[in-house]
């Protein structure tokens, strides 16, 4: 497909190939923004001249515009288009397409970009339930989704209120509803950095930046366990002393999120509530702001999304690192999947590994977990982990597939959960079908050890690093700690000689070498545990999740696991305090 096919549907196609105006009903007014307005001047000299990051690679943006059934935001998204094409013309960060036709949605179409803005939609924008899959794995698969304001309301069928027409959409984009003050189309407030540091905030300059708009107020499914705060309302510098008892725009924790950025599945997503007017594309602070936020979707502006209720000083200490903690669901094999999300997240972790077997995944789907559940029961497996802020980075696979389009199926399952890292113990001779895969798919090979009668050509690190010689840096070493110090193989030495091909850790210590050895709270063993970890810091080392694997006392190991946590944290936060 060429370029003017692809924007042959385009409210705005004429300004990517002429300085023609746009023009747009609202309400049954016509709405124009003209190349030499005044209006059109001040969008564009507020425009940054430069990126804040050089696109690691050329990087494509899909502006999608469609708008069903409520017309009252055509100026804002007009002037949204037209910023962020000259974003992209500008600084070089990306290259815009700009379109209504919801076959931009399919999925071949849609491969060929990085992220998706929505650009302030409302409405069933794309109603064909195979492009939504398509956006959906689009999203778990690696690629950016951004949205403003409307977007919230993106996917509902229009009315007060609106009806919801795909609920998984609202927990991707971190929010459903449009509460905000009747008559209020510029409600004055002052808005507060929740969290200052962010790299996504630098243009604010550490401080509080007063504003006014049509503000949203948000209830469920928007959650602090799931995505990480950037701005709120500053409730301590804005008069709220007009709200009624029962107004739903008032919550009982004061809580008003206007931005925040998360994980769905390996996709990035971003959401603003700031856009109902067109001023918000004149104003050069919420432009940069913008701006950063497109580089962030695209893959280009790094940035932590580990949810704002997870945070304490440690886990910040964590993303310092760049590591992060996660629990092993070996570890609560004896429990549901479901069980060991909720048990995850009640020691106050996000992160879990997956497993291939000994583990139903719920009571209402008493199966493995595994590439055979359909897309329904992978849903439910989305939301449970949703619920509790917990995401998969890592799943264990007992048996790698034999023939290709098996692990086709096992790979799109994978991407489906947002899997980055399989774990595996692979023959040698597939090896390569999975290092191109591994490519193809964007998920890393993690090679596994157990002991010489389960992994004879593995279970030792010059093995792995043998088998991983020549290949891409997507096939490495997923050590299992444990078996190394059974088998009287030293943790530390062994990180050494690994390096960078270590792919993600399955972490143990133990009370005593040797075959007898069992686990023991991370410090307390002979396992070396922090000489390991401050030789990963020292290596710059960043494992896809450092696992928590506790194979002793399974119905009695909270307390324990708690103690690794501890040590873990202890741990963490002198080195990052060194850095």
């Amino acid at each position: 497909m060429n370029r003017r096919d692809f924007l042959k549907n385009s409210a705005l196609a004429a300004l990517l190939v002429s300085p023609l105006a746009v023009t747009a009903k609202s309400s049954g007014k016509e709405v124009s923004l003209v190349p030499g307005s005044p209006e059109w001047k001040r969008l564009e000299q507020a425009i940054p001249a430069v990126p804040t990051v050089k696109p690691l690679k050329p990087r494509r943006l899909l502006i999608f515009n469609r708008n069903l059934e409520y017309d009252g935001h055509r100026a804002s998204i007009l002037a949204g288009s037209e910023a962020f094409r000259l974003f992209g013309e500008r600084t070089g960060a990306f290259e815009a397409v700009i379109s209504e036709d919801p076959a931009m949605f399919d999925r071949e179409t849609l491969s060929g970009f990085d992220a998706v803005f929505l650009n302030n939609n409302i409405g069933a924008c794309v109603a064909e339930p195979e492009r939504r899959q398509n956006l959906l794995e689009f999203v778990t698969r690696g690629g950016g989704l951004m949205g403003v304001h409307g977007t919230s309301l993106a996917f509902t069928k229009w009315q007060w209120p609106p009806l919801e027409d795909w609920a998984e959409f609202g927990h991707m984009i971190g929010a459903r509803g449009a509460n905000h003050r009747g008559g209020y189309v510029k409600e004055p407030i002052v808005m507060g950095l929740d969290d200052a540091a962010h790299p996504l905030l630098r243009t604010f300059g550490g401080t509080e930046y007063a504003w006014s708009d049509e503000i949203f107020r948000f209830h469920a499914p928007y959650s602090r366990k799931c995505v990480r705060v950037l701005l709120k309302i500053d409730t301590e510098k804005t008069d709220l002393s007009t709200y009624k008892p029962g107004d739903s725009c008032l919550r009982a924790d004061n809580d008003y999120a206007l931005a925040w950025v998360r994980q769905y599945g390996k996709g990035r997503v971003f959401y603003s509530a700031l856009a109902h007017s067109p001023h918000v594309f004149e104003d050069r602070k919420m432009l940069r702001f913008y701006l950063d936020a497109a580089q962030f979707v695209l893959g280009d502006l790094a940035a932590p999304t580990t949810p704002s209720a997870f945070l304490t000083p440690a886990v910040r200490a964590h993303e310092k690192l760049g590591w992060r903690l996660g629990m092993e669901a070996y570890t609560f094999h004896k429990y549901t999947l479901f069980e060991a999300i909720e048990k995850t997240a009640e020691l106050g972790l996000p992160y879990i590994g997956g497993l291939s077997f000994m583990q139903r995944t719920s009571k209402d789907i008493p199966r493995n977990f595994d590439q055979q559940l359909d897309d329904d029961q992978l849903r439910q497996v989305r939301m449970k982990l949703e619920s509790h802020g917990v995401r998969m980075p890592v799943y264990y696979v007992q048996t790698v597939p034999s023939d290709e389009t098996a692990c086709r199926k096992l790979f799109a399952f994978g991407n489906k959960m947002g899997v980055e890292t399989f774990i595996c113990e692979p023959k040698a001779t597939q090896l390569d079908l999975l290092d191109k895969l591994a490519n193809e798919y964007g998920i890393n090979i993690g090679i596994h050890n157990h002991g010489p009668d389960i992994s004879p050509h593995l279970w030792r690190p010059e093995m792995v690093l043998a088998l991983c010689e020549g290949r891409s840096r997507r096939i490495g070493a997923a050590p299992d700690l444990g078996y190394w110090l059974r088998l009287g193989i030293d943790p530390v030495s062994s990180l050494r000689l690994l390096k960078d091909r270590i792919i993600t850790v399955q972490m143990h210590d133990l009370h005593e070498a040797g075959k007898s050895g069992h686990d023991v709270p991370w410090g307390t063993g002979v396992g070396r545990t922090r000489e390991f970890l401050v030789e990963l810091d020292r290596l710059g080392i960043k494992p896809t999740m450092i696992g928590i694997e506790y194979s002793r006392e399974w119905t009695e190991s909270m307390p324990k696991l708690a103690k690794c946590i501890e040590f873990f944290n202890e741990t963490t936060l002198q080195l990052a305090a060194g850095r």
